[in-house]
């Protein structure tokens, strides 16, 4: 349980924001990027994305195409 409250402390409020973001359905990178007024690719991989990713919080729907121009992140379905 520890590690739990671990990872809820170390969730950024930009992680929170694409959490928020990606609430209601998946979305590609550019589509969230767009949601969250952001226009710097890099950045938002870099601060949103892949923290993210890293902390199972989100998932590819297309797991063995990570650069596929059809990608979309949704919720992870992990608890």
């Amino acid at each position: 349980m520890a590690a739990t409250d671990q990872v809820g402390d170390q969730v950024s409020d930009q992680v929170k924001a694409l959490l928020k973001c990606l609430a209601k359905q998946p979305l590609t990178a550019l589509a969230c990027m767009k949601k969250l007024g952001l226009a710097h690719r890099p950045t938002f991989r870099k601060n949103y994305l892949q923290p993210a990713l890293d902390a199972g919080l989100i998932e590819r729907t297309l797991p063995d195409k990570p650069n596929s121009s059809l990608q979309k992140y949704r919720h992870s379905a992990k608890p």
